[in-house]
């Protein structure tokens, strides 16, 4: 393990799972220019309650050779404008339509399949790839990072997804740290591991106090109604029966296609320290809902997940050490993990469950990812808990 590259994997210390790249600072070809333009147009025609008419006068434009020759930082910021005007031309009126234009389509097809990922918002195109700093020699933290594309825009809005890329960053040094701590459990390497979960926990400590920070400027009745009700997706959605038909994309036979919406459990974080403290799910369709998430990731952050999971036997070797302190910052690290699925949990009932009933497709009881999400949460913070030692 000590061998493997995190930059393989596209993981810093500094930003974690957050894209290497500066989204603001990537440039994209004159041919996406009305691409983007629109996009970032959203907050003016989705108030128009009918923005399917500006969006369906975009020109189609075959990324044939975008996708084979722009570098990667540029495709996921394509990716970025065309999964917002696509989740704005679904949900941005009050009938879901059948199918999507193939102007909208046919590129992020293309564009899904060059970067290995589902043609719909993904959380990565929503906070990883999506965020800029105020000040561009300063921190990746809530006094100085701002989201680039918005759909309504607003307060609300950009504060929840600020949180998230804040905690991504903060996990960076954690995650980073991992490597090193599979290697020292294989040269049997106490002291190192008793420093580098110690060290875990404080950065536990600052990603759960961010994350109790979403009250502060995200409301939940605006959350609801006008930040959710735009990265819904189409699998197990009540309001698309099938899914979506992804016009003039012969790969799908003019089916309807189904794919989960964005959601935090998309997250890289979380799967990465139950790979490492390995935490198992229970083999029932909760799990294999954590399963269908992970081509949801980018490939780089599925890869360090399967390979954390391949090598690591943090367990076993604590279980077998007979070291009270080590069994004290195993269990730590547990609680640390427990605790900030309790606070998703919480934030699930008082930001969804417990708001009123909401238009087509965005349901107080089935979750952005097409789940019954409270059932879900639950069960997989009860498991997390059960791992002490």
């Amino acid at each position: 393990m000590a061998a493997f590259n995190l930059t393989d994997y596209d993981i810093s210390a500094e930003r974690g799972f957050l894209s290497s790249f500066d989204p603001r600072q990537t440039q994209l070809p004159s041919i996406l220019q009305p691409v983007r333009d629109a996009a970032m147009a959203l907050p003016r025609t989705l108030i128009s309650g009918q923005p399917r008419k500006y969006i369906e006068a975009l020109p189609l434009v075959d990324l044939t050779e975008f996708c084979a020759t722009a570098s990667r930082a540029e495709r996921r910021v394509a990716m970025v404008h065309y999964s917002f005007l696509v989740q704005s031309y679904v949900w941005g009126e009050p009938e879901p339509p059948k199918s999507l234009p193939k102007c909208l389509a046919a590129p992020i097809w293309q564009l899904g399949a060059s970067i290995g990922q589902p043609p719909l918002l993904t959380y990565s195109s929503y906070v990883l790839d999506n965020w800029g700093r105020i000040d561009e020699a300063g921190p990746i933290d809530l006094a100085n990072t701002y989201m680039i594309q918005p759909f309504l825009s607003g307060q609300d809005e950009a504060w929840f997804v600020l949180i998230h890329v804040a905690i991504e960053a903060r996990a960076g040094e954690m995650l980073a740290s991992i490597p090193a701590l599979v290697e020292a459990c294989g040269n049997e390497d106490v002291a190192t591991l008793e420093a580098g979960l110690s060290a875990m926990s404080a950065v536990w400590d600052d990603m759960n106090e961010i994350f109790g920070r979403m009250p502060e400027r995200c409301d939940p009745y605006v959350y609801f109604h006008r930040v959710r009700p735009w990265i819904h997706g189409w699998k197990d959605n009540p309001a698309l029966d099938g899914g979506m038909i992804y016009e003039g994309v012969e790969e799908t036979g003019g089916k309807p296609q189904a794919f989960r919406g964005q959601t935090g459990s998309q997250s890289s974080i979380v799967p990465s320290m139950d790979a490492f403290l390995g935490i198992d799910h229970a083999g029932d369709p909760l799990r294999a809902y954590l399963d269908q998430l992970h081509i949801y990731r980018p490939p780089e952050h599925r890869q360090f997940i399967d390979d954390i999971r391949a090598n690591s036997v943090l367990r076993p070797f604590i279980q077998s050490a007979g070291s009270p302190v080590l069994n004290a910052l195993y269990n730590d690290c547990v609680q640390n993990l427990t605790r900030f699925r309790t606070r998703h949990l919480e934030y699930a009932a008082s930001y969804i469950n417990k708001q009123s009933k909401g238009g087509a497709g965005n349901t107080s009881d089935v979750g952005t990812g097409g789940t019954p999400f409270m059932k879900y949460l639950k069960k997989h913070r009860d498991e997390a808990a059960a791992h002490m030692v």
